[in-house]
């Protein structure tokens, strides 16, 4: 695995973590389709929840959230739409981003962008 890919592991685990330990349960890790990956599929008591984790070494270039730019955003909500007609949920939905800025704790934002 290269070095890049175990940092974005370390990231995917470690927001696992944080959401797992304030209620959320998994669903899904790494749902990919023709459109697009989602990192983390969650639920938050009756809501399913997209999770897009971000890792970047510094501030530089807008940093860890700000990299979730209108392309990134559009290819998760066509892998998220590609989901809900294959699972046949019906239920309420929300983005969520996770970022992680060199040894920083990382920073949640729910409902972070809407479709």
């Amino acid at each position: 695995m290269a070095d890049t890919q175990a940092t974005g592991q370390r990231a995917e685990d470690a927001a696992h973590a944080l959401l797992s330990a304030s209620g959320l349960a998994e669903v899904c890790r790494n749902y990919r389709c023709r459109g697009g990956e989602i990192d983390l599929i969650m639920r938050d008591g009756d809501c399913l929840v997209f999770v897009e984790v971000r890792y970047r070494r510094s501030g530089d270039f807008g940093g860890a959230l700000s990299s979730v730019d209108a392309r990134k955003r559009r290819r998760l909500t066509i892998a998220a739409a590609h989901y809900l007609a294959s699972s046949g949920w019906s239920g309420p939905c929300r983005f969520d981003v996770v970022g992680y800025q060199g040894g920083q704790p990382g920073t949640w934002i729910r409902d972070a962008f809407t479709t």
